[in-house]
């Protein structure tokens, strides 16, 4: 590189100043791809035709870095491969200052990706879903191995089944510590169509109770997925619906019978929604040490909205060692338990019950299944109950049920 330099420097003016800004170019790339190990590529992009072209181009071990600044939504990319120890990276270059993606269709829609991470990055006033991820329908465009860390999804749709998050047939994924505000007004902010073996952790949904919105949910042979450390405020009429109604050609496997299977919800935080918790033609799921508030009309739902073969009624649901803290004069009933519903093979253990107005109706009388252990009329202490700091005060005995404290980090 110095050689051609100093030959730059003997060319006539003209050519000399060409060479050395080609020169200069080639440098800073060289620098910018060698960062990290010989395996991975780093390419640092400023506006959307760069974005495009880069992640079309990506291959595992890219790290598409996307400068500030607000880009148009509606990208669309099909079967990006990483691999397992060289995933494909697509994030903010400044984490304190994310690229925002603003409008179209879809912010991002990514069909067939595996070993792919989406990181530190906006999506905002999508037309549809604020950021879309699916098979495509096929089996052989199968989404896998997923990681959207960091990500804000707000004011989606507004009208209809719109949704922040949409994960159509994606298996083996993580979502975590992002945020997602206002999706469509019958949609959800987490949408899961037959995913499996997924995590959501430390994630954020705020909206309004009283609309037909969903905080998460999980749905159409959905299965092994743990919704854990979330906060819901006021996220939708459920704030998290295990199970729901899809389509039969919509399951992943085909011909599932059911809604949702071993899902666990847990460590979570409720603020609001009509029903904080609903279980809809689930064979299996676990609600456990949860801090629930102020419920607004039920603490619990047990339906089945998909009926007849192949289903199985609504089964096996555990909900147990959750803090309830409610309102005699909000909630219609602790439980609604709809028809074709086997609400008798549901497990309560160990729940802690406090009516706020009137503490001597703590106990729940309407469970569909008698409960073991359970707590009631104690009104438990938080750090800050005006501001909705719901984490217990160090100064006051601590429930057993609720949200549980974090372990400390062994040395």
């Amino acid at each position: 590189m110095q050689l051609y330099r100093i030959i730059a420097m003997n060319l006539h003016p003209k050519y000399s100043l060409t060479l050395l800004l080609i020169l200069q170019f080639h440098s800073s790339d060289a620098r910018a791809q060698s960062t990290g190990n010989s395996d991975v590529q780093t390419v640092t992009v400023r506006n959307r035709t760069e974005v495009i072209q880069a992640v079309q181009a990506a291959k595992p071990g890219t790290q598409v870095l996307i400068a500030p600044g607000t880009y148009r939504g509606s990208l669309d990319f099909r079967g990006l491969r990483g691999s397992e120890q060289r995933p494909i990276v697509i994030a903010g270059l400044d984490p304190n200052d994310p690229p925002v993606f603003d409008g179209g269709g879809s912010g991002m829609h990514l069909t067939g990706a595996s070993h792919v991470e989406l990181r530190d990055l906006i999506f905002i006033n999508a037309e549809g879903n604020g950021l879309n991820i699916d098979d495509g329908g096929k089996a052989d465009l199968n989404s896998e191995h997923l990681v959207l860390r960091r990500l804000t999804v707000r004011d989606v749709g507004p009208k209809g089944n719109r949704d922040g998050i949409k994960l159509s047939g994606v298996d083996h994924f993580v979502v975590d510590g992002c945020r997602i505000e206002r999706w469509g007004d019958s949609g959800s902010a987490i949408d899961m169509v037959g995913c499996h073996q997924g995590r959501i952790h430390d994630c954020v949904f705020v909206y309004r109770s009283e609309l037909a919105a969903n905080g998460v949910q999980t749905k159409g042979a959905s299965s092994e997925i743990v919704i854990e450390r979330c906060r819901f405020e006021h996220a939708g009429n459920r704030a998290v619906n295990i199970g729901g109604s899809t389509g039969l050609e919509f399951f992943r496997p085909l011909g599932a019978p059911y809604e949702a299977r071993s899902i666990t919800v847990q460590d979570c935080t409720f603020i609001g929604s009509m029903s904080p918790i609903a279980f809809v033609g689930v064979d299996g799921a676990t609600v456990q040490h949860n801090t629930i508030y102020q419920p607004e009309r039920w603490v619990i739902r047990i339906l089945q909205e998909s009926q007849g073969e192949p289903f199985v009624p609504c089964r096996n649901g555990v909900f147990r060692n959750n803090l309830i803290v409610f309102r005699s004069n909000m909630l219609s009933s602790t439980v609604n338990v709809g028809g074709g519903t086997a609400a008798e093979t549901f497990t309560f253990d160990s729940n802690h019950w406090y009516c706020a107005d009137m503490p001597e109706r703590s106990q729940p009388r309407d469970l569909p299944a008698q409960e073991t252990n359970g707590v009631h009329g104690i009104a438990p202490k938080f750090v800050n109950e005006a501001t909705l700091d719901l984490r217990f005060a160090l100064d006051a005995p601590r429930p057993k049920a609720g949200v549980r404290e974090l372990e400390e980090p062994k040395p």
